[in-house]
């Protein structure tokens, strides 16, 4: 009877997700980033960025803009939209207090395959995602810091 009881409940604790990452599923609409690029803070954009990122007990996908898109009308627009444009998904596990996402799908190829690497800080319905300095996406001779702020919505 031990064993059954031990049994039953390894195979509970294996099966469910541990309980940060319950904390942390949910769908979260974007409140800020703010960017270091080789160590100099960003300027923030005049309009602010929006998007939207889900957690499941396994994915995780992130879309966000830049609040100062405009649509592209020739060639060489519809390309820079590109540069104002964050879009990854994948599976993620957690350790401590990183979140450990392998990238499956993103909007710059450099990344697919790779696995991303964030702090994160759950305070109520606020999600902070903090990277450590790590190479540019969009020029990788450069260096970035970058702090998303997220507010749960569901």
């Amino acid at each position: 009877m031990n064993r059954l009881i031990s049994a039953l409940v390894l195979l509970i604790l294996c099966s469910a997700p541990c309980l940060a990452q319950q904390s942390l599923v949910g769908t979260y609409k974007l409140v800020s980033v703010d960017r270091e690029l080789d160590g100099k803070p960003q300027p923030q954009p005049a309009k602010p960025r929006h998007g939207y990122l889900v957690i499941s007990p396994r994915t995780f996908v992130v879309f966000y803009t830049e609040g100062d898109r405009k649509y592209g009308t020739s060639e060489k627009e519809r390309a820079a939209l590109w540069d104002t444009l964050t879009a990854v998904a994948g599976t993620y596990r957690l350790d401590g207090s990183k979140i450990i996402v392998s990238v499956d799908t993103s909007w710059n190829e450099i990344y697919v395959g790779a696995q991303q690497t964030r702090d994160w800080q759950l305070q109520g319905k606020h999600l902070v995602l903090s990277s450590g300095a790590r190479p540019y996406g969009r020029d990788t001779s450069k260096t970035v810091v970058q702090r998303q702020n997220w507010e749960r919505i569901e």
